[in-house]
């Protein structure tokens, strides 16, 4: 389908017919599906470019009851947005990303609890974000600014208040998700009661700073990304290779060596011949989720929030890490995965050291990697749902 300015935007569910189009951004004109939008008016990032009528994606599950003191929050990580849970359908090119962790008698059993989820600042899934208009009417583009979590935090905050929610019961997230759950804990600590966070670090590490850089420079070098400006492209040609080469490089973050050689050792694609020219299994694997990502997403996102991870520092104004973690008292449940080296375990041991609130740590045991708290539902269901039984009362 075409959005209103002509360009290409299928919203699905998600096709693999054809070249992907420029952007697998949701674009004005496209099915709403479950998405609600709130305006929260204009907001200055960090980087001190002013953003104007920014706009809010969001869903929720549930009812918020009398007393207002039901809600809980699901921060989703760097290719996530709102749909958590739900089908593939028109709006909604993906079923939810976290699925069967919320809705009626799930971990987060919407029947007891209030569950919202907005896309975030720099999104392409409905918030604003590179691939909206600007006030010009031309899509941000090159223009969008540099933005932090805290930015992403203040516009969050900003739902919450609209939504009339006077705290969260529980904020969770995996990573980049997770270091929202932090920043939202040590900024405003007297309107999140508990937090939950899993695979995610206080400060960004050197070795993730270089892995972010290179997927960065990869769509950046990509002709088709043109300086970020690129959404006026027929299919095909958008910065898809850009975009692909720094999806395999993150995705071998995202599983575990063991996991990729058990299931894919050195075996070809098929009947193709590595040693003609032919793929490796484990080639044909990174070229399917490169494509699938391309028909999903956007790279100018992908380059904004990524960037915002790398910049990610809870201790940045707050007289160091240690001390930003020491001023969280609030229950904060820390999960780590045995088999991460995106965010390896050392760094949420050191998570629960340092803070005041944190619960003892509670490790989910996967040869998935990073993936697993996507992967190891069991696990992750069951430490969600003891930590939303020690929420505090308001």
């Amino acid at each position: 389908m075409s959005t209103p300015d002509g360009t290409s935007s299928p919203y699905g569910p998600l096709s693999y017919d054809g070249p992907p189009p420029a952007s697998g951004a949701w674009r004005e004109g496209c099915p709403v599906g479950e998405r609600r939008f709130l305006d929260v008016g204009d907001v200055t990032v960090a980087a001190g470019v002013t953003l104007s009528g920014v706009r809010v994606a969001y869903q929720t599950w549930g009812t918020l009851n009398e007393e207002r003191s039901n809600a809980v929050y699901v921060c989703h990580a760097l290719t996530g947005d709102s749909h958590v849970t739900g089908e593939a359908k028109p709006g909604h090119l993906t079923a939810g990303w976290w699925d069967g962790l919320v809705g009626p008698g799930a971990p987060v059993d919407s029947d007891e609890w209030f569950v919202v989820c907005a896309n975030v600042l720099g999104g392409c899934q409905g918030t604003t974000g590179p691939a909206s208009a600007a006030p010009d009417g031309s899509p941000w583009g090159s223009r969008f600014p540099v933005i932090t979590v805290a930015d992403m935090v203040e516009v969050e905050l900003r739902v919450m208040r609209e939504l009339g929610i006077p705290s969260w019961a529980l904020m969770l997230g995996p990573s980049l998700g997770g270091m929202r759950v932090l920043e939202w804990m040590a900024a405003y600590p007297d309107l999140v009661r508990s937090g939950l966070i899993l695979g995610t670090t206080a400060a960004v590490t050197a070795d993730q700073i270089g892995t972010h850089a290179t997927q960065i420079a990869a769509i950046e070098a990509d002709p088709r990304f043109r300086g970020g400006d690129y959404y006026d492209q027929p299919a095909g040609e958008g910065p898809h290779v850009g975009m692909g080469i720094a999806r395999r490089v993150a995705h071998l973050t995202y599983r575990s060596e063991s996991e990729l050689d058990l299931r894919f050792g050195r075996d070809p694609q098929g009947h193709e011949d590595p040693s003609r020219g032919g793929r490796f299994a484990v080639e044909s694997y990174l070229d399917h989720q490169a494509d699938k990502l391309a028909r999903r997403f956007d790279a100018n996102t992908y380059v904004a929030l990524t960037r915002a991870m790398s910049l990610f520092d809870l201790g940045e104004g707050r007289g160091g890490v240690a001390e930003a973690l020491g001023g969280i008292h609030a229950p904060l449940t820390v999960v780590g995965l045995d088999s991460d080296r995106l965010f390896p375990l050392r760094l949420q041991k050191e998570l629960v050291a340092a803070t005041p609130g944190a619960r003892p740590l509670r490790v989910v045991q996967s040869p998935y990697g990073h993936d697993g708290f996507l992967v190891e539902k069991d696990q992750v269901g069951a430490i969600v749902r003891d930590a939303l039984s020690a929420v505090p009362v308001p």
